[in-house]
Formats: C-alpha cells, sequence, structure tokens
C-alpha cells in the first residue's frame, strides 16, 4: 500500500494546519528545551505524529513556510530529504512565495525542533490540510484518543495549548497511515460544519 510522501487536503489558503510523520531510528533521550525544565524524556525509535498548525496567509507564520522550516535542521546540518519534494510541490499547486527556504537559518524554538533536529530522525510524511479554521486541537485530541497512539509526555508539543498533547507515539500498520487522509477529511468537515452553523446562529 502507497502511501504518498506528501498529501495537501483543499487549493484555497496559505494557511493551514499539519500532521508530520516522524521516524526515530534509534531509543533516544532527549531534552526538549525548555519544556517542564529542561527535562530528559525516553523515546522509543519507531514512528511519532506532530500536530501543528500555521495560520498565517503570509510571512513565517505561513503553512509552505511553517512546513519547510520543520524540513530544515539547524546550522550547517542536512535538511530532511523530503524537503527537495515539498519546495517542488508546493511551487506546484501554489502554496507559499517561490522561494519558502528559512531566511536566516534556523534557530530551535518549538518542542519538536529539538526532535527534528536530530540526526537518527527522519521527516517521512506530512498530510497538510489548506484552511484557516482552527483544526489543531481538534486533531490532536482525536489522535490522542486513537488506540494506535501513546501520550509519551503530557504537554509535550503543545506549549500554546493547555492541558494538550500534539506529539505522540503511533504503533500501526500502513493501513492506519493510509487512513490518516481521511481523519483529517472528516475533522475539517466537521470544523466547517460547526462554523457554518455558528454563522447562521
Amino acid at each position: 500500500m502507497e502511501i504518498p510522501n506528501i498529501v495537501i487536503i483543499g487549493d484555497d489558503s496559505q494557511a493551514g494546519t499539519y500532521i508530520l510523520r516522524i521516524h526515530l531510528k534509534e531509543n533516544t533521550t532527549l531534552k526538549f528545551g525548555r519544556f517542564k525544565k529542561e527535562k530528559l524524556i525516553s523515546l522509543p525509535a519507531g514512528d511519532y505524529v506532530y500536530v501543528g498548525s500555521a495560520l498565517s496567509e503570509k510571512g513565517s507564520t505561513s503553512l509552505a513556510r511553517r512546513l519547510i522550516r520543520h524540513a530544515t535542521r539547524s546550522g550547517d546540518k542536512p535538511p530532511h530529504a523530503i524537503r527537495e519534494a515539498m519546495v517542488k510541490q508546493f511551487h506546484n499547486c501554489g502554496l507559499g512565495p517561490s522561494d519558502p527556504l528559512p531566511k536566516n537559518g534556523k534557530k530551535l524554538f518549538w518542542n519538536v525542533d529539538f526532535l527534528l533536529d536530530l540526526p537518527s530522525v527522519e521527516l517521512v510524511n506530512i498530510f497538510a490540510t489548506r484552511s484557516s479554521g482552527r483544526l489543531e486541537n481538534r486533531l490532536a485530541k482525536r489522535l490522542e484518543q486513537d488506540p494506535h497512539t501513546e501520550i509519551i509526555e503530557p504537554g509535550l508539543g503543545a506549549n500554546d495549548t493547555p492541558g494538550a498533547t500534539h506529539l505522540l507515539r503511533v504503533q500501526a500498520d500502513k493501513i492506519w497511515w493510509a487512513s490518516l487522509t481521511d481523519k483529517v477529511k472528516v475533522v475539517l468537515e466537521d470544523c466547517t460544519l460547526n462554523q457554518t452553523k455558528d454563522a447562521k446562529s
């Protein structure tokens, strides 16, 4: 079962919400910056999902720039292999500026930055929806409740959302990963429906 490396849903916005599939090649202990007073967190080898959003129509917090940033490592470390394909696909579908690469390199800031900067980590897949709707928390909660996911550390990856966890370990087969696009579409449809109801009330 073939899973596209890059899935983009929708075509009418430069903003959006996304899921990263991150593969960790070996058991690792990592500090996520200042998260929980620089606590060392054990990460078993395997697959992880990170849910994020970039809700600006332009600039560094637009969808294309945020995703390209995730595929970039700090300093002179090589970018993730997927980055070149991302730049091409984004250009072909009109997502982002002609040159979405970080202008001044990458400084580690978000929790997930510290994971993606490791040489033992590879960004494998991206599932992105082009929408200005606030889907991140709903999507993260849906994945958190999935029986194939596991919370590594409460609050991880969700500094601006108290009580949520946006970086989860996944133990699932290819069928689960192939169905992830449909899961994203369901959350998008639910959010759109709720927005329509709110507008009418």
